[in-house]
């Protein structure tokens, strides 16, 4: 990398800081209770207590909360979060859309996304669109950072970050267990064994495996019978030193990651006409629809405590991914193939004036070369070093928690394509002409960035202020190869460059008024990066406010954050789930977008009016979001169309609600979540939305029970879409998608 030697120069610097200066130490106990220690100067917050004295809106969902519904959709576990905005695809959540506060959410690729703080998006400069999420089943805990706290994560700082924590080594040697079978032949299977052992002195070296298994025959129902579901294997393995006792504490540990998935998904929904007649019906075309993914995750991070309050950790990172997603792409009723092919979105949409392309979809006998399917083959690699200084200290009367970061980093996106043709007769696809590789789409897109941040907390009696500063410095290239150069040796046709620097900050303050009651407010930039070859665009700004406040007394607390993003130009990204109708890849100048919005959450335990050994856990989680286009304009991008100043963005609803109850004694426990979601449109507008473009307003209800037989085994069952609401997940690309219906679920657990 151009860049390490500059790691080098940091970390020489951190090295000679001064171990011996006067400070405020610590909770050393705290921080040994802490399972996440390793990280601890990375993070914002590691657990749901040190959330409440972030001057800024955090969520932390710890093992517990997870635990709760055993979810293994990061969209259903995360409308416990507020200011949260998702779009629903696959009702798996294998490749889920994620957004903050309006932020956007095709491919959650306008927020950042980590596991155990590695930027874990398959190139996060390069092509942030997430193909690859990490697997929600295996987590340990899963943090959400809104607000001025994100310019500690970047380099998108909106919206916000996603942070998910993988299971930590434990201290003694434990284990677990757990395995579900249900609906649909849906098989889960999650297993870890770790632990720690003294070797030497001090010196204890520890280590863990984990396996997961998940796999279903799909809700969906090929018109001539097929599978529709999906088979996705993890398996992560941690090796450690750790010498937490020593004069000066360190810790190394490595963590090796992969995955591999392959799910009989599609693109191609349905007619409006046929949703209302069978939602879970899917297309003959689309039989051969195919996801293949795998991902290496490499990650060797290093703690040195160098006093009890200087601390420097740093980590590397290689991340590599490649998926092949072959999928329906186009039909050409008159046999032309790719050459004359009309995009499947444009056929849903109009399926009368596509009549004859529409008959093929469903499966009417069609010519040879009538059926263009496309091999979106891509591989992904991301690599880097970070480094963060900790040193907590005090002068002037006030107390200082100085965090000092830098990484550098490099990622790739290598896009290598090409379509066959087909002809469908009786419900089968036989293939008539095979592409050459390379044919459809030949590029390479890269990203290079030096990050740079350095964040004080300052304290003084009641009164907190966090400053924090990030600098981005980035260079990105997409090199064009000929289709018809599919070893590339005649060089690229053409390479487009973009390089920026700029400068994110963000202020916070934290106040506690009373005992019971803290106030918060904060202002920062948000910044969201161009694409790759994106020479006209002007990349994405705004200016993020927010402020509310905490309250908690007894068995009672409450969260009210009010926030407003005012866009100086709104970024959209032509991609494939977008809907298409433009070049992939392709950015779009949105111009000036407001986005405000109101979060709230309160949680009480009923029980506490009682004299019961019985806890009576109540929830609430609602997000009220409000956002507009300030100015006119055309656009081909196609989720926006022709803008009048006032029209909503899409997929964003104004209301957002979930309710949960539950009951909790020594042996036994139940919990019942309701989540209510408005209407949003799929596309920009105001007034009354289009039948067509309507994402009608839902209630889905998820319930879990669960008996303790022993201290070791339990006993689950769990029922998600409890009530079998039929729901319009996603109207794009290519027509309805619908919600996952009734899931049951039963299963155990064992843990040592």
């Amino acid at each position: 990398m151009k860049r390490l030697p500059l790691v080098a120069l940091v970390l020489g610097l951190a090295l000679s800081a001064p171990a011996h200066a006067q400070m405020t130490a610590p909770d050393e106990a705290a921080e040994k209770d802490d399972p996440y220690r390793l990280l601890s100067t990375v993070l914002v917050t590691s657990s749901a207590a040190d959330a409440q004295e972030v001057a800024g809106s955090v969520s932390f969902l710890s093992d517990a909360d997870l635990a709760v519904q055993a979810q293994t959709d990061v969209l259903r576990v995360l409308r416990a979060v507020p200011g949260v905005n998702i779009q629903e695809e696959d009702g798996y959540g294998l490749r889920p859309n994620i957004g903050l506060r309006g932020s956007g959410s095709d491919r959650s690729s306008r927020i950042v996304l980590m596991e155990d703080g590695v930027p874990i998006a398959p190139a996060p400069y390069a092509s942030p669109s997430a193909y690859y999420f990490p697997t929600t089943g295996r987590m340990h805990a899963i943090e959400v950072t809104k607000g001025p706290a994100a310019v500690r994560y970047g380099p998108r700082t909106t919206g916000g970050a996603i942070n998910m924590f993988s299971t930590p080594v434990p201290e003694d040697f434990e284990g677990f267990g757990q395995a579900f079978f249900g609906t649909d032949d849906r098989q889960r299977a999650h297993a870890w064994v770790g632990g720690r052992e003294q070797v030497a002195g001090s010196l204890q070296a520890g280590g863990l495996i984990e396996l997961y298994h998940d796999e279903s025959d799909g809700f969906k129902k090929l018109d001539s019978g097929g599978p529709t579901g999906f088979d996705a294997d993890d398996i992560v393995l941690k090796f450690g030193l750790y010498n937490e006792d020593a004069a000066l504490p360190q810790s190394l540990e490595f963590k090796y990651q992969s995955r591999e998935e392959t799910s009989n998904e599609t693109y191609l929904g349905l007619t409006l006409e046929d949703f209302r007649e069978s939602p879970y019906r899917r297309y003959d075309a689309s039989r051969n629809d195919e996801f293949n993914g795998e991902n290496e995750l490499f990650q060797l991070t290093h703690k040195i405590e160098f006093a009890p309050n200087l601390t420097l950790t740093t980590f590397g990172y290689r991340h590599d991914f490649f998926r092949n997603w072959y999928k329906l792409q186009g039909i050409a009723a008159d046999g032309s193939g790719a050459s004359g092919d009309t995009g499947i979105s444009s056929i849903i949409a109009d399926p009368v004036t596509f009549a004859d392309e529409f008959a093929i979809v469903t499966g009417v006998t069609s010519l040879d070369d009538s059926i263009v399917l496309r091999a979106n083959r891509r591989d992904y690699s991301s690599e880097g070093i970070q480094s963060v200084l900790n040193w907590q200290t005090a002068w002037g009367g006030l107390d200082h928690d100085l965090t000092f970061g830098l990484r550098v980093h490099e990622d790739e996106e290598d896009r290598f394509q090409e379509e066959d043709a087909y002809r469908l007769e009786t419900g089968e696809l036989f293939l008539t002409t095979a592409g050459v590789p390379g044919s459809q789409a030949n590029r390479v897109s890269s990203g290079e960035a030096l990050a740079l941040f350095v964040e004080d907390r300052i304290r003084w009696n009641r009164l907190a202020v966090t400053a924090g500063l990030r600098f981005e410095d980035y260079e990105l290239s997409r090199a064009d190869y000929d289709t018809a150069d599919p070893d590339r040796s005649e060089g690229p046709t053409r390479v487009r460059t973009l390089n920026d620097q700029v400068v994110v900050p963000g202020l916070s303050v934290l106040y506690e008024a009373t005992h019971e009651l803290t106030l918060v407010a904060g202002v920062h930039k948000g910044f969201a990066i161009a694409s790759p070859g994106n020479t006209s665009s002007e990349s994405e700004e705004s200016t993020n406010y927010e402020a509310g406040g905490r309250y908690s007394r007894g068995a009672f607390s409450a969260e009210a954050i009010a926030y407003f993003n005012d866009y100086s130009n709104l970024l959209g990204t032509c991609t494939n789930s977008s809907g298409g109708g433009c070049v992939i890849g392709d950015q779009f100048d949105g111009g000036e977008v407001d986005v405000k919005g109101l979060e709230l959450t309160a949680q009480w335990d009923a029980a506490s009016l009682l004299d019961t050994g019985l806890s009576l856990p109540l929830g609430l989680v609602y997000t009220w979001t409000d956002a507009e286009f300030q100015q006119a304009f055309a656009s081909d991008y196609e989720p926006w169309g022709n803008i009048e100043a006032g029209d909503k963005l899409p997929y964003v609803p104004e209301h957002q609600l979930t309710l949960s109850a539950g009951i909790e004694a020594s042996r036994f426990g139940a919990n019942i979540q309701g989540n209510y979601v408005d209407e949003a449109r799929a596309r920009a507008g105001q007034g009354t939305i289009p039948a067509g473009q309507r994402i009608e307003a839902r209630w889905v209800a998820d319930a879990s029970i669960w008996y303790d037989v022993t201290d070791r085994l339990r006993l689950r069952a769990k029922a998600e879409n409890l009530f079998d609401e039929v729901y319009v997940a996603s109207i794009d690309p290519a027509g309805l998608r619908p919600g996952k219906p009734q899931e049951i679920l039963v299963g155990l657990e064992v843990s040592f």
